[in-house]
């Protein structure tokens, strides 16, 4: 029997890169596929793994093109990714690389772009929730699925600690979550869509523009902040599970690594969770 193809890499490498200007900073997440073809053979054919590239490797070269070219578009970085195991490898004949983008949109507030406060591109899922009875009526207004995040202005410090912790303190990291959440109206606004719509404004406007000690203190002044713009609602409702951006450790490659490059990961996260109402 003859083998007659062969190739093997690494699939759902994800990294985000953070390519900072002064204040200004620029985001860009990828999910990267790298598959080699060349002389590997052996490792089929003749249990020979002398000239396979580890896929652990793979991971890693990704990664470390990640941080030597923080600002590349999506196009070249997956170039340079592929060059790199064609200059740095000689039994590789051919690189494929394929990097899908997770495109984030910078946020505006009062017409003016804000330098690390994004939103997901195709965002979200706006529902309505009408609870009838012969007494009346309940209505609810959500959003499912809206994602947010920012590259910086967050911290995780002076929480209880004991042996089983090992998380460290943080006062500079990225906040960002795919919250669902819904109001209950306690009166009827103008309109809807517009009232709506400022909640969502307000609740990020805060979010992106404030210092979060945690997820728990920006979820509660959020609420607070929709509570006091939009009069027609009683309360609140926040379910925001955190997406996690875990710093990639570089220092084996002699690489440094000041909140540059994150491997993005959703599992396990963080739950945090609140109602906020009216007294």
């Amino acid at each position: 029997m003859a083998l007659i193809s062969n190739t093997y890499g690494k699939g759902r490498v994800r990294v985000m890169r953070i390519k900072k200007d002064g204040p200004l900073q620029d985001v860009r997440e990828m999910n990267v596929k790298a598959m080699l073809t060349g002389a590997f053979s052996p490792a089929f054919t003749s249990k020979d793994n002398s000239p396979v590239v580890s896929t652990d490797t793979i991971k890693n070269v990704v990664n470390i093109v990640a941080r030597e070219n923080l600002g590349l578009d999506k196009e070249e970085f997956c170039a340079a990714v592929a060059q790199r195991f064609l200059d740095k490898y000689p039994q590789v004949e051919t690189a494929t690389v394929i990097g899908h983008e997770t495109k984030w949109l910078r946020k505006s507030f009062d017409g003016v772009p804000h330098p690390h406060t994004f939103t997901l591109d195709g965002n979200g899922r706006p529902f309505a929730k009408v609870v009838a009875t012969r007494e009346g009526q309940t209505l609810y207004s959500g959003l499912s699925g809206y994602t947010f995040m920012k590259s910086t202005q967050s911290g995780w410090d002076n929480y209880f600690m004991d042996p089983y912790t090992t998380i460290k303190e943080t006062r500079d990291r990225i906040a960002a979550t795919s919250m669902e959440a819904h109001w209950l109206w306690d009166g009827k606004p103008a309109d809807y869509e517009t009232a709506n719509a400022t909640v969502l404004e307000t609740m990020l406007k805060v979010f992106g523009t404030t210092y979060s000690e945690s997820m728990q203190d920006s979820l509660y002044r959020m609420a607070m902040a929709a509570l006091d713009a939009v009069p027609d609602i009683r309360e609140i409702s926040l379910a925001c599970p955190n997406k996690h951006y875990l710093l990639i450790n570089l220092d084996p490659f002699g690489l440094t690594n000041d909140n540059d490059v994150f491997v993005p990961t959703d599992e396990p996260h963080g739950q945090i969770e609140c109602v906020v109402g009216r007294d």
